[in-house]
């Protein structure tokens, strides 16, 4: 599979770390009441949807990026790739 890197162009999806669901960029406040039910659904309680996906993958053998790639599950078609930073600005959650 090819990901169409945002910054580098196209590169081998062996060059990259699948790391799951791109919700997990929105981490549960720590302080906040309800901090250790909140915790637990963001560890444990997560979707393993057919079709399209938002996922997180880390550049590992590259420039060392995180991304979001929306991707549809049954047929690995990638539909968009963003910056994991960009995507955490744009939701309010980056600095």
């Amino acid at each position: 599979m090819i990901i169409p890197h945002p910054l580098l162009g196209p590169c081998d999806a062996q060059e990259f770390t699948y790391l799951g669901d791109a919700s997990l960029i929105a981490r549960p406040d720590g302080m906040a009441e309800g901090a250790a039910d909140a915790f637990y659904d963001y560890l444990y309680l997560r979707d393993n949807p057919a079709g399209l996906h938002r996922e997180l993958w880390y550049h590992e053998q590259g420039d060392r990026s995180w991304l979001v790639v929306t991707r549809n599950t049954l047929t690995h078609e990638i539909v968009t790739v963003e910056l994991a930073r960009d995507v955490a600005r744009a939701e309010g959650r980056g600095r």
